[in-house]
């Protein structure tokens, strides 16, 4: 019987220089599968469903750190601030103009869009003003508060009018101003917005009767919307095949996007993306928190093999948490090359070998993908002298254990970042958690500095500078490892069209998506 190698299961070639394709099993499991779930009849309500891998946490955006959280608020809440294409502040529910360096007026524009709650009544000022006041009040230990800090006061002229007055002068104070916006009355009467969303976004709430589905309805055509939390991505498929689901965002592995695009009745599109993934570790570890160690797993990981045997070329590698085309990216970064033989090196300065190898524990999330992933990481820096105790948990576990810093090493993406303040949030000595995402207490004088420098900037052009030599001294430090950018795919049944991907992989396609009745 022929041995068959872990990097063969993957398509990664084999010292043979053949691959064994994982699509002939894939498509058995997929058909056996197919034959063992109960017999469900296709919903045949106007239902649309979207099969989600993970549930959102909380539908409070003054709380929401995760993806599926903040995807599903910007559907339910609006916002003072949207971005553009080329991620600029643009106007949102306001427009602004900039009395002073320190003091910011946002004048809320006069439609109904955006300002009628899903409970009747219409967003003012005074609403606004609540939402921030929640989020910058200590005691509520929003994860927001940090990169709000340098407000320091909101005041409302009347019902349409907003002051914000700043401690120092900022830049980019407009497009900070991205939480969603509560009812101040609600607010005060300490209403569990987590489970009972009220805003005024496109979206409002129906339900929300088990974890894994939640109910929105369109307001504009009373489109109803279920989300459904299905955490494997092989039964996700075999749903929307039944008819279960109607659509699928991302959380697929190349082999079933693969299968997808083969069957008729299905669509399947893609576009490139700006999630950064990423390697996060414990910067207060004995080992982890070593940069030489650090610099090792950078080196022994072949970001274009994986790239292209493991993620069906549906990624492109990284060099900094921002794209280089973002206009406070860095395109004069250089690739982190694959160089096991240096990897090695590293280690042995500290006395580690392949005959006395380095042990690290790695936490990621029950995703079959993910998990396939990480075991392919593992390989490979097994290569260099570093044994991976490989964990995986389900996602409420894992992402619990990422924001209270019990972990080595994770794995982990960032969505949906629009403005270069992400660098304080997430990297600042001072947003170590609950203050910001500092969670693998990252301490580097340097990069404080920049930080600072940035903040002080009087333009957009040397902030720009700023935070390009600040991603420079990322890369050097490495409190994370980057990975690469991964592309976006949506995939429906047939009848579903006016769905539009967008960069960061929101839901806002939600808001145009329809289903063909014939």
């Amino acid at each position: 019987m022929p041995v068959i190698t872990m990097s063969a299961w993957f398509g990664i070639p084999t010292k043979s220089g053949k691959s064994l394709s994982p699509f002939p099993v894939l498509r058995f499991i997929l058909v056996f599968s197919i034959f063992m779930l109960p017999a469900c009849a296709p919903v045949s309500d106007s239902t649309l469903r979207i099969g989600l891998a993970s549930a959102p946490v909380t539908l409070d955006p003054r709380f929401a750190t995760d993806a599926t959280s903040s995807r599903v608020n910007r559907l339910l809440y609006a916002r003072l601030v949207e971005f553009d294409e080329r991620q600029l502040p643009v106007p949102g529910i306001a427009r602004w103009e900039m009395i002073s360096s320190t003091h910011y007026r946002f004048i809320l524009h006069a439609a109904d869009i955006g300002r009628i709650f899903s409970d009747g009544s219409r967003l003012t000022a005074q609403d606004v003003k609540a939402t921030y006041d929640a989020v910058l009040n200590p005691d509520n230990a929003s994860p927001h508060r940090a990169t709000l800090s340098m407000i320091k006061r909101i005041d409302t002229p009347n019902d349409n009018t907003i002051d914000f007055y700043l401690d120092k002068p900022d830049l980019l104070f407009p497009g900070y101003l991205v939480i969603g916006i509560l009812p101040a009355s609600k607010i005060a009467a300490q209403h569990p917005f987590n489970q009972q969303p009220v805003g005024s976004g496109p979206f409002h709430f129906v339900a929300w009767p088990e974890t894994g589905r939640l109910q929105l309805q369109r307001q504009r055509d009373q489109q109803n919307i279920s989300f459904i939390r299905v955490s494997d991505a092989t039964v996700r498929v075999l749903k929307l095949l039944r008819g279960e689901l109607d659509m699928l965002q991302n959380d697929l592995s190349p082999e079933l996007v693969t299968f997808l695009q083969n069957k008729p009745d299905i669509n399947v599109t893609r576009t490139r993306g700006s999630n950064f993934t990423y390697l996060g570790f414990n910067l207060d570890d004995d080992i982890t928190g070593q940069q030489d160690v650090r610099r090792a797993i950078a080196l022994a990981i072949d970001r274009k093999k994986i790239i292209r045997y493991v993620m069906g070329g549906a990624a492109r590698p990284a060099s900094a948490l921002l794209p280089p085309n973002h206009w406070a990216g860095n395109p004069a970064l250089p690739d982190i090359k694959y160089d096991p033989d240096a990897a090695r090196f590293l280690l042995a300065k500290h006395g580690y070998s392949l005959e006395r190898p380095l042990s690290i524990t790695y936490k990621t999330s029950t995703d079959a993908f993910r998990v396939r992933l990480a075991t392919v990481l593992q390989s490979q820096l097994k290569a260099v002298g570093i044994n991976v105790d490989l964990r995986s948990y389900d996602w409420g576990t894992f992402y619990g254990d990422i924001k209270a810093g019990n972990f080595q090493m994770f794995s982990l993406s960032w969505v949906g970042i629009k403005t270069p303040d992400v660098f304080r949030y997430i990297f600042h000595s001072d947003s170590v958690p609950p203050n910001g995402a500092n969670r693998g207490r990252f301490q580097d004088n340097t990069v404080d500095h920049l930080i600072a420098v940035a903040g002080k900037a009087v333009t957009l052009e040397s902030q720009g500078i700023a935070y390009g030599k600040l991603q420079q001294r990322l890369l050097e430090t490495l409190p994370y490892v980057p990975l690469w950018y991964e592309d976006h795919v949506f995939i429906s049944r047939k009848g579903i069209s006016g769905y539009r991907l967008g960069l960061d992989g929101n839901y806002d396609g939600l808001r145009t998506v329809q289903m063909n009745v014939n």
